[in-house]
């Protein structure tokens, strides 16, 4: 066992874990904070993205031993204090993003970082960002819409 520190959506836990154990798995089974969700196990779906220092990345890929020291953010960070949704989960309703809703917090950790990066994304470069995860519920033409919602309301950024 190797104890870790780790600030995770403004909260700091000091937790003993092992070696081996996956940072999605820490998040999920140690934290409770079951919005990273684990599809492929492999980094190709994307469910498990999450915010390492504001750099969106799998947390299927990595060791909570890696994180130790560092802040992270997973979807149940992104909402304010009050409940309010954050800009881009709340274009994600209002465009009908979604439809089983796996996917929707790696789109949303994805989108993030690169939203904060690209403030005037065009389509092209928005489905470029959401390459790399995958769902086989909306056809993406809503998520599209849901950034591009996003962006005109404001950046997408909290």
């Amino acid at each position: 066992m190797r104890t870790i520190t780790v600030n995770v959506n403004g909260k700091e836990y000091r937790c003993p874990v092992e070696p081996r154990l996956l940072l999605s798995d820490f998040l999920r089974h140690e934290l409770g904070l079951t919005g990273t969700h684990v599809g492929c196990e492999h980094g190709v779906c994307g469910a498990c993205t999450v915010l390492l220092e504001g750099e969106a990345v799998r947390s299927c890929l990595m060791l909570a031993v890696q994180a130790d020291g560092a802040r992270l953010t997973t979807v149940e960070g992104l909402a304010g204090s009050d409940g309010e949704l954050h800009p881009l989960q709340e274009a994600f309703r209002e465009a009908h993003a979604l439809q089983c809703g796996f996917c929707t917090p790696g789109f949303l950790m994805t989108l993030v970082p690169y939203l904060e990066a690209h403030p005037a994304a065009g389509e092209a470069e928005i489905r470029e960002a959401i390459a790399g995860n995958l769902c086989r519920c909306t056809g993406y033409q809503n998520i599209v819409t849901a950034v591009r919602l996003a962006l005109a309301q404001g950046g997408g950024v909290g």
